[in-house]
């Protein structure tokens, strides 16, 4: 799941080395935390939130598949 995420954001940005996520299990609950450079955050996060939100889509139907529900945080 984890490597899905890491391969759409790292299409998107310009510095790729400042890209980390990091996965964290609480339960049937798994949060993925994505931290972009500053300015690499307008283009995941996309006007109004529509990028996100769209990400947020596949990797929810990705998630469906094995059961478990994914959160994904944007952090600065």
């Amino acid at each position: 799941m984890k490597e899905i995420l890491e391969s759409m954001i790292l299409n998107m940005v310009e510095h790729k080395e400042e890209v980390t996520i990091t996965q964290k299990e609480e339960g049937k609950n798994t949060i993925l935390e994505v931290k972009v450079a500053e300015s690499d955050m307008g283009r995941v996060i996309g006007k109004q939130g529509k990028v996100a939100k769209a990400i947020r889509t596949v990797m929810k139907s990705l998630s469906a598949k094995e059961h478990k529900k994914v959160v994904i945080e944007f952090v600065d």
